[in-house]
């Protein structure tokens, strides 16, 4: 890949990265704060609806965690020289794809035989009520 589409991709990247920290921080501030947490109240629906809440910001920083993971590997194979090149058969991604998700490691032939061989795999798998 072109040196400067690596310099752009680079950028794209960190504002990514920043995005998801400041989110982050945000979250983790809601929670140190106790954000609704801590309200006692005597409403089963009240609380049942903060504890919800809470569930999906939890999930939410969750999936913030393993992005930033994707993120700081794809920021690596940038240095590495290796970027936008498919893990699976070493063939250039296309940029197209790399625009639409700049942390994938695989091209899009290879990521659609590894879902169909995935959804094959789940079909052996699963039981049907007979």
């Amino acid at each position: 890949m072109e040196k400067e589409r690596l310099k752009e991709f680079n950028q794209i990247l960190l504002k990514m990265r920043q995005d998801i920290l400041e989110e982050t921080g945000r979250l983790s501030d809601h929670f140190q704060t106790g954000g609704e947490r801590n309200i006692r109240l005597s409403d089963p629906n009240d609380r049942a609806s903060i504890e919800t809440d809470a569930g999906v910001l939890l999930r939410l920083g969750d999936r913030n965690r393993k992005l930033l993971i994707k993120i700081e590997d794809a920021l690596k194979r940038i240095r590495d020289n290796t970027y936008g090149i498919c893990e699976i058969c070493g063939e250039e991604i296309s940029e197209e794809r790399l625009r639409f998700r700049p942390v994938t490691t695989q091209c899009i032939k290879c990521k659609t035989e590894l879902e169909d061989e995935e959804k094959l795999l789940k079909k052996k798998t699963t039981r049907w009520p007979r």
